[in-house]
């Protein structure tokens, strides 16, 4: 990637972040509705964090921080990076106020545009090595992350509102796609074989015309798959609701133990965001509270009902190898969806030994995979190899479910 088109997606990227924030109140910025969920206050300021800590402390001589409690309190996980706040308090830090966490924005912007600037005006590409140049790409994909996890935490953080306020009339203008309902569905064949799996690149950066991926992706592998079969099309709202009607959340013999286990700890008998009014199903939205579509996709639905649903039509889900082999023949992009993969490392992977090393690497255990993007993914964050993971209990996320026999 050149200088100039790195600097483009740096500001755009950022501008992207504030702009979905607009149509928010300021009550809205600082709320944390759960521990797995965090306020919109805390995504601007850490995503934030992220270039000061990474880059310009690092990188550019005699930089001032902006404020020395910012590290403590918005460093998210990084253990090599020092000390930070609890992860389940984001949401009690009235101070520092909104205002101030925007200034905070436009103090890293300005000396991140003037650090990328000094080789734009020369046009001398020699300022940067490709390592910076890497970690900036990196930092740019970790907000477009982020932006998907401020939308998913603010929509929950509205649901349990009993006003249940709307964050936009029309989410998917927001999140610029189209509205799309799901595809009549069939089935695929792929044949048995040895196929190549993850990204071709060996580093994270984008440096060898394949474009980015983040580590877990890397150290590409062949994997031999027998023969199978894959829906076209995601299960709709229609499909589960038959699922939901015969008994499937009181049927034992279709749920793994541990989630059956989850299922009556929590009282689960629905996707969440579900609710039975008068005999009709609602569904609580970006958009306020909307009538189930019975034709689009299901969503918010976690592994362990997306494998019970599997169990109840005698099918499975995929794994993520059966999924990125099969996913050129479908389209794909409309729900992340759960894989019958274990979040585990592809084979010759290492976790680096810098703070970088912490973004992935050491997540790789009791967690599951699922493959895609979803209508809240930022635009150009999706690829094929993108290996997203969550445990098996998480329903906030917009996932959905794709069956395979």
């Amino acid at each position: 990637m050149l200088l100039s088109q790195l600097f483009t997606l740096y500001q755009k990227t950022r501008q992207y972040t504030e702009w979905l924030c607009k149509p928010l109140n300021i009550e809205d910025y600082v709320p944390q509705a759960a521990d797995f969920a965090s306020p919109p206050k805390w995504h601007l300021a850490h995503t934030t964090w992220f270039f000061e800590e990474m880059i310009l402390t690092k990188f550019v001589k005699d930089y001032a921080v902006f404020d020395s409690h910012f590290g403590f309190l918005f460093n998210s996980y990084y253990q090599t990076v020092g000390e930070k706040a609890l992860r389940a308090q984001r949401g009690i830090m009235t101070r520092p106020s909104v205002e101030q966490v925007y200034q905070y924005r436009h103090y890293v912007d300005e000396h991140m545009q003037r650090f990328l600037n000094e080789d734009t005006k020369t046009g001398i590409e020699n300022h940067l090595t490709d390592d910076i140049k890497a970690l900036i790409t990196l930092g740019i994909n970790h907000e477009q992350q982020h932006q998907e996890l401020l939308l998913t935490d603010l929509k929950y953080t509205f649901s349990l509102n009993p006003i249940q306020p709307v964050y936009h009339q029309d989410f998917n203008l927001v999140a610029q796609l189209p509205n799309t309902k799901a595809q009549e569905s069939e089935w695929l064949s792929v044949g048995e074989g040895v196929y190549d799996i993850g990204h071709s690149s060996d580093h994270g950066g984008d440096h060898s015309g394949d474009g980015f991926c983040f580590d877990n992706e890397r150290c590409q592998h062949k994997v031999l798959l027998q023969k199978f079969d894959i829906a076209s099309a995601l299960i709709t709202n229609r499909e589960y609701i038959e699922f939901i009607e015969d008994d499937g959340y009181q049927t034992f013999s279709h749920w793994l133990d541990d989630g059956w286990a989850w299922l009556t700890t929590n009282q689960v008998r629905s996707p969440l965001y579900w609710q039975r009014i008068d005999g009709q199903w609602f569904n609580f939205t970006l958009a306020g509270l909307q009538p189930i579509d019975d034709e689009a996709s299901v969503s918010h639905i976690s592994y362990y009902e997306a494998n019970a649903f599997a169990s109840w039509k005698n099918m499975r889900l995929p794994s993520e190898f059966e999924w990125e082999v099969a996913s050129t023949q479908f389209n794909w992009g409309q729900r992340w969806e759960w894989t019958s993969s274990a979040y585990l490392p592809y084979p010759g992977f290492a976790i680096s030994k810098d703070a970088v090393g912490e973004y992935n690497g050491k997540f790789m255990v009791n967690q599951m995979v699922l493959r895609g993007a979803s209508v809240a993914t930022s635009k150009n964050h999706s690829r094929s190899t993108y290996r997203n993971f969550f445990q098996p209990h998480h329903q906030w996320q917009f996932s959905g479910i794709r069956l395979v026999k």
